[in-house]
């Protein structure tokens, strides 16, 4: 039992760390009542289907500029949390697109969780019990975004990449880091934010 949970922990990572534009994951209980999880679609037909792919930092060969869209998922939870701290929704639903991919059981290799892959330290310090709950995971990942847009003096480009690389590293660096990661973050959200502004 402990080989089969090493096994499954083992296929899981390499799943979520691999460079594919997106990590197409099969689950299904097999005939001893073993969850098993897979890269390649069984035979049976009791399966789950689960789209990890590289949330936040690695997604690779996707165009940006034509990437479908969503505008309309969790419209209630963006719209209510958009008004209530004062953040634009495109900017919002741009966050969640380019972090998680609208996918709510979303985790990162390096814990991040949920739609806006909040790290526990994020979590925690805006009161978040479930981060799979999209309510309380956009709450707390627009209170953020409120909170960098007022220590940033409403400079869009330094709150993103502070969303991505944390405040510390854009004052340190009196501006946007100069991390390969964070520059291709910053370039995917701004892409994201302007198609989403002119969608919704």
């Amino acid at each position: 039992m402990r080989i089969t949970l090493v096994l499954i922990s083992l296929v899981t990572y390499l799943l979520i760390n691999s460079n594919s534009a997106l990590a197409q994951v099969y689950t299904y209980i097999d005939d001893n009542g073993i969850k098993v999880l897979t890269s390649r679609k069984p035979d049976t037909t009791r399966y789950q289907v689960k789209n990890h792919g590289c949330f936040g930092t690695c997604r690779v060969g996707i165009n940006w500029n034509s990437t479908p869209l969503k505008p309309k998922l969790y419209s209630n939870e963006v719209n209510a949390a958009a008004y209530a701290f004062g953040v634009d929704k495109a900017l919002v639903r741009a966050i969640i697109h380019a972090e998680s991919w609208f996918e709510i059981t979303a985790l990162s290799s390096a814990g991040a969780q949920g739609l806006m892959q909040l790290m526990p330290a994020t979590q925690e310090r805006f009161g978040v019990s479930d981060p799979h709950n999209a309510e309380q995971n956009i709450s707390a990942g627009v209170k953020y975004l409120a909170w960098l847009m007022k220590e940033f003096d409403q400079d869009t480009e330094r709150v993103i990449a502070a969303y991505n690389a944390g405040e510390n590293a854009v004052k340190r660096y009196n501006g946007v880091p100069p991390f390969s990661e964070t520059r291709e973050y910053l370039r995917r959200v701004n892409i994201l934010y302007k198609r989403y502004a002119s969608a919704i």
